[in-house]
């Protein structure tokens, strides 16, 4: 039954995305739990504001690859024909989706993760490459604008579909734009509590203290 390949490929998803890597990784090296620094969020920005500016790097880049390669698990799945077979694109979509959920609701962290900032840009890029690029683009000018992370990531993520519908890939199906859509607005509505500071001027301004910020 397809039910079972959507199931496995959901597991395996679900598994790669909910690896907390910029948990371990602080765990690891320096014997600190990420969750008790900064915002306790686990993901790469925490780590770098922790002052763990290495860590951070390879925080957003792994948790990047875990979404990259969650996606690129649904298509090896379905070359091994031990089950049977479905849209390509209906599979990779649900490993999008579910990749996402991993990481913002890990079972190894009692279901409280991260944003899902960096393992939404690997799925983009194994989804479509090149609006996934053009959304980085975006992140990287408004960033280097206002230094403003959350805001980068925000508009990053609003720009992908924009992008991913003026330089298709190949022809989306049903499952693919919608997850073109559910994906960017789970990562936006994940920024609520930055988007109200924002607006009341105090959300954290990178390279700035606390203090500096207040």
């Amino acid at each position: 039954m397809s039910v079972v390949t959507y199931l496995v490929i959901a597991l395996i998803a679900y598994l790669l995305g909910s690896i907390p890597f910029g948990y371990v990784l602080v765990r690891l090296f320096r014997k600190e739990d990420i969750r008790e620094q900064g915002s306790g969020n686990i993901g790469a920005t925490n780590v770098v504001r922790s002052g763990a500016k290495g860590l951070g790097a390879l925080t957003f880049l792994l948790d990047a690859l875990k979404g990259y390669v969650a996606v690129a698990a649904a298509a090896w799945v379905l070359d091994l024909h031990l089950f049977q077979q479905v849209s390509v694109q209906s599979a990779t979509a649900l490993a999008a989706l579910v990749a996402i959920v991993g990481h913002i609701f890990p079972v190894w962290l009692g279901y409280k993760g991260g944003k899902g900032v960096a393992t939404g840009f690997g799925v983009f890029v194994a989804v479509a490459w090149l609006p996934a690029v053009a959304s980085l683009l975006v992140f990287i000018v408004v960033f280097a604008l206002s230094r403003y992370v959350s805001l980068g990531s925000i508009l990053g993520a609003a720009a992908f579909p924009v992008f991913a519908f003026l330089f298709p890939h190949f022809p989306y199906e049903a499952s693919m734009i919608a997850v073109i859509f559910i994906v960017p607005l789970i990562l936006i509505v994940k920024h609520h509590q930055n988007i109200g500071r924002l607006l009341h001027g105090t959300e954290y301004r990178f390279g700035k203290t606390k203090a500096s910020a207040a």
